[in-house]
């Protein structure tokens, strides 16, 4: 019973926030995902200099880091007025 409950539990960064995938770094599908944004949106954000990547497979897939994905939620986070 305890081996099942581990695995239903999500993994949680630092701050609690939880990461569905359990992992570190996202394709750009899963990110895209994770923020709620299209694929494209997050390659404006990648583009526009709003996210790091991480490069795989000799230089050809991307990744992004679940930790600079939090990062950009938290620096434009804002209050309504």
């Amino acid at each position: 019973m305890a081996r099942r409950d581990k695995k239903n539990q999500q993994v949680r960064n630092s701050e609690g926030i939880p990461n569905p995938l359990g992992k570190r770094l996202y394709t750009l599908k899963e990110a895209s995902l994770y923020l709620g944004r299209s694929v494209w949106g997050v390659r404006e954000l990648i583009w526009g200099g709003e996210i790091p990547i991480v490069r795989g497979d000799g230089n050809r897939k991307i990744f992004l880091d679940v930790m600079d994905l939090d990062e950009y939620v938290r620096r434009n986070k804002s209050t309504y007025r």
